[in-house]
């Protein structure tokens, strides 16, 4: 047998996650795919019409068919762009009914930071801690992670050892808890309970800033981390 003719015919499975840095708050929307060209689109900030064409431009020029449509939380900074891709691609919105309230919010709140929005609409369908959110050929565990707000959900790729974290953790840092629905001692505990447990080496795509990972914020996170000031 030709072992290396057999080797090309396999195609090697492997999620990648393209991340983009949207609206005055800096929050970044995430666009997860596979070989299948599959697609799901997290959190999408998109604010104006030139944010909204960088990322139509990416999922047009990667051949790319979104699928899913999916809010970590509800915070308006990552729903800026939920009615657009809804819209352009025909999708329902997905997030868990616990961020109800704060989606049906976020248009007054968008009025309070003086900033335009165009109001999202309601969930079609809501995620549950422990669902498996398939697309493609890959599958992401919901990992529910209150604190940030009320029903923040955290997204687990095992197999490429990544989390989308949403505003839950960041690098050096956690999700603010004073916004209606947070609580400080809550978010702790999901940090430490629900995403340190996942592994060292897992790589963390938060809702701002820079990537990190669990081993990182384990050791040096002033919050939650060998570290941390109390």
């Amino acid at each position: 047998m030709d072992f290396s003719l057999e080797k090309t015919r396999k195609t090697i499975h492997m999620t990648k996650v393209k991340k983009f840095e949207f609206s005055p708050f800096q929050e970044n929307t995430y666009v997860l795919y596979d070989e299948t060209k599959e697609c799901i689109i997290i959190d999408p900030g998109c604010y104006d019409e030139r944010e909204r064409k960088e990322l139509v431009d990416f999922i047009e020029k990667n051949e790319l068919k979104p699928v899913r449509l999916i809010n970590t939380h509800c915070h308006l900074d990552h729903v800026f762009g939920n009615k657009f891709v809804a819209d352009k691609y025909g999708l329902i919105l997905e997030c868990h009914e616990g961020e109800l309230a704060v989606l049906q919010f976020a248009a007054q709140a968008a009025k309070m930071y003086g900033v335009q929005m165009e109001p999202s609409p309601l969930p079609g369908k809501y995620i549950e801690e422990g669902d498996v959110i398939s697309f493609g050929k890959t599958k992401l565990s919901s990992i529910l992670t209150p604190g940030h707000s009320p029903a923040s959900l955290c997204f687990f790729c095992e197999a490429d050892n990544f989390l989308i974290a949403g505003d839950t953790l960041f690098r050096l840092s956690i999700g603010r808890t004073d916004l209606p629905g947070g609580n400080h001692e809550t978010l702790l505990r999901s940090i430490k309970e629900k995403i340190f447990p996942l592994g060292d080496k897992v790589v963390v795509y938060s809702g701002h800033m820079e990537e990190t990972t669990i081993g990182y914020e384990k050791v040096n996170n002033p919050f939650v981390g060998e570290r941390a000031i109390h």
